[in-house]
């Protein structure tokens, strides 16, 4: 069964005068690791909400998780079921809860740790999440003195902490230094190359952000679908140059990519 199976989906904010996704036929599958790579404009933003079910389609057919829109599912409780990292979410936070309790109040949906109980092995799940990431001395420091890059770390923690069944990165890297990022990416690298994690979708416009033991790679230009497929295929410079309307060449270097303007 797939995490993601859409056929054929189209999305039109204004009646069908344009079309935000435009006839997007694609699957995620047990075990993979996509890129949705694309310029700004391009639908990812679209695409990640129909994927984590905020955004019904216009169109087409939607089935996440083993579960179509439209088929009386209730969307409030599976929609637990897919982790989400998004910079938006960060906002929601109130600044002075500190980073173990944002991760460990995960375990219910929360936005603060005085709605439910939770007990010392809530706790310690939570600092070993922030541990494993390196980040664990930030466990008693308020959410609201974080840098952006730290608190990528601890929003990626508490999207674990749920145990997803999908996990979808949207932009994760946004904002971040070059330091912070890195840190990011090699984090997820981690991630990627672990059989117990969820299959993954990582929506960026910026080569340099995949981490190494990314499976597949879709193009998106003017919300159509440019190229999908396995990324050491479909990642390459004819299929970037058209996804970004700009001619570049792609070098790849240890599971890394770098993508550079082709001045002939």
């Amino acid at each position: 069964m797939p995490a993601i199976a859409l056929t054929d989906v189209r999305l039109s904010h204004d009646g069908g005068a344009t079309w935000a996704l435009d006839g997007i036929t694609w699957q995620v599958a047990a075990g993979e690791r996509w890129v949705v790579l694309g310029p700004n404009g391009s639908g990812k933003s679209t695409l990640v909400q129909i994927v984590t079910g905020w955004l019904h389609a216009s169109s087409g057919d939607v089935a996440l998780l083993g579960a179509r829109l439209g088929q009386g599912v209730d969307w409030r409780r599976h929609r637990q079921r897919i982790g989400v990292v998004s910079a938006a979410f960060a906002k929601l936070m109130r600044p002075q809860v500190v980073a173990q309790d944002i991760v460990m109040t995960a375990k219910h949906a929360a936005l603060e740790p005085w709605w439910h109980e939770y007990d010392d092995a809530d706790r310690a799940r939570a600092l070993g999440l922030l541990d494993a990431a390196g980040f664990g001395y930030l466990a008693q420091r308020p959410f609201g003195v974080l840098s952006e890059g730290e608190r990528q770390q601890v929003q990626l923690a508490r999207t674990l902490m749920a145990d997803p069944d999908l996990l979808v990165l949207d932009e994760p890297a946004a904002g971040l230094d070059l330091g912070a990022r890195e840190r990011l990416v090699a984090r997820l690298a981690t991630l990627a190359q672990d059989d117990a994690t969820p299959p993954l979708v990582l929506v960026t416009h910026h080569v340099e952000e995949i981490p190494p033991g990314f499976t597949h790679v879709m193009l998106l230009r003017g919300g159509r679908i440019v190229e999908a497929g396995p990324i050491d295929v479909t990642l390459t410079g004819v299929n970037v140059s058209e996804a970004f309307g700009l001619s570049v060449r792609i070098n790849a270097d240890g599971g890394r990519y770098a993508c550079r303007f082709a001045r002939d």
